[in-house]
């Protein structure tokens, strides 16, 4: 345990109060973040020790400390971070910390999209089957909330975004490589430095150690040249030497093989809920967990919140929420997700995306009837779809507010039909965050008249 230590918290988000209250009980702690303390008041309120407190722009350049925790928003190469590695200060994060002090075997989960989703079945079959197993990271909690519960005997499940592994010394016992595609280029500087942020989460595993990779997707099938842990492959389209699927079944080859359960079983729509199912089958045997709890949590799962939820019925026409969906890559696994005819909503702030294939994608798929776009990235994702031949369904433009979208798609949809707000784009244009987003989808699809 790090004890009398002047620690300073760069960034007060959810990890950053939990790191504040982790090691406050021992430590002198001081708090930076680019925000004035006014507009932190949400999360000073949950910090229980005494901090000081600096705004970035304030922030003394004399001042020293024996340590620095970095919160996943701020980039490892942020020139406060630099200047204090200048002075001798060592750096370290949430996520790295937790890894240096965990007596528990950790599972990893990363991927672009899906590592929510697949963390929270390995969670639930673990429980099933009686295991001490623990979930955070990215999903919600921040490990450093759970730490105190582990023992040895213990799993940590985490959620591992690329900003959490930018930092790690260390790997999970298991790693779990979802679809790696783009993400986040409005914080990292390229598509590789994003790849090369991802890539600790193997990069330190040994031969006693496990690797799940989804090979369906180049990016992540490169990740098993990286590890010396032993890989199983998981696959939607080819056998495998792991899980995968063929026909109407899902096969194991991990401890002999055996069929798993029916391709019909899974409640989640899509392929790319599938890949999770299969790759979280995966883990549940290399732990040996049993066949009848990774078949009950198959059956039983139908999702998280924000990620292809259905909300309700109205007339025949089935709303899904999937605001979650903030890159290209997750809108057309949506749109591949149903064969229904399709009202798309999509657009919102900018993450420096290319909109290129999902206006190739929606071009081409004549299920799509209606198009609704919204927010800053509305036009320029209709000029993807020019670009690629135009779209012959209705177009609809400036709704101003969720609910002017929901009445317009609503009009606009039959019986049988599906309305999908699966965006492509960050929320912040006009909305706090993609849960503010999908929480107003929610109350003005449950208010439709």
């Amino acid at each position: 345990m790090i004890r009398g230590k002047n620690i300073l918290i760069f960034g007060l988000g959810k990890e950053g109060v939990s790191a504040a209250n982790f090691l406050g009980r021992y430590n002198n702690i001081s708090v930076v973040d680019k925000k004035p303390k006014e507009e932190l008041e949400e999360f000073f309120g949950k910090v229980k020790v005494p901090v000081n407190f600096y705004q970035k722009d304030e922030f003394p350049k004399s001042k020293s400390f024996d340590l620095l925790i970095r919160s996943p928003g701020i980039r490892p190469d942020d020139e406060l971070i630099i200047g204090q590695i200048k002075k001798g200060t060592a750096q370290s994060s949430v996520t790295r910390l937790f890894f240096d002090l965990c007596p528990a075997k950790i599972i990893g989960v990363t991927g672009t999209k899906g590592k929510g989703t697949c963390a929270t079945l390995i969670h639930k079959m673990a429980q099933d089957a009686k295991q001490n197993v623990y979930l955070a990271g990215n999903i919600g909690t921040p490990a450093l909330d759970v730490l105190p519960k582990l023992n040895k005997q213990s799993y940590a499940v985490l959620e591992l975004s690329s900003f959490q592994l930018a930092d790690l010394t260390k790997s999970p016992h298991i790693a779990v490589v979802l679809m790696i595609t783009s993400e986040h280029l409005d914080w990292h500087l390229s598509q590789e430095e994003y790849q090369k942020a991802k890539e600790s989460i193997v990069k330190f595993q040994t031969k006693d150690d496990f690797a799940v990779v989804n090979m369906d997707f180049k990016n992540s099938k490169n990740f098993a040249g990286l590890t010396l842990a032993r890989a199983f492959f998981v696959s939607t389209k080819n056998e495998t030497n792991g899980v995968y699927t063929q026909g109407d079944k899902i096969f194991s080859r991990i401890n002999g093989f055996e069929k798993l359960a029916e391709v019909s079983d899974v409640l989640l729509p899509g392929r790319h809920n599938l890949q999770n199912v299969i790759a979280a089958a995966a883990v549940a045997k290399i732990l040996k967990i049993n066949n009848s709890s990774i078949l009950k949590v198959i059956k039983n799962f139908k999702g998280l919140k924000h990620r292809l939820q259905l909300i309700k019925v109205k007339n025949g026409i089935k709303f899904y929420n999937d605001s979650f969906s903030t890159v290209p890559e997750t809108t057309i696994a949506a749109i591949e997700a149903f064969t229904h005819p399709k009202i798309l909503i999509v657009g919102g702030s900018s993450k420096n995306s290319d909109f290129s294939q999902l206006g190739k994608v929606i071009a081409m798929d004549k299920t799509i009837k209606t198009l609704v776009a919204v927010g800053q990235e509305g036009p320029r994702i209709l000029e993807a779809v020019s670009a690629a031949g135009g779209f012959g369904g209705k177009i609809i433009e400036n709704a101003k507010n969720m609910k002017e979208i929901i009445e317009k798609s609503y009009n606009a949809a039959a019986s049988g039909d599906v309305v999908i707000l699966s965006p492509a784009c960050a929320s912040f244009d006009m909305f706090k965050n993609y849960q503010d987003r999908g929480e107003q989808f929610i109350k003005n699809v449950l208010e439709l008249k």
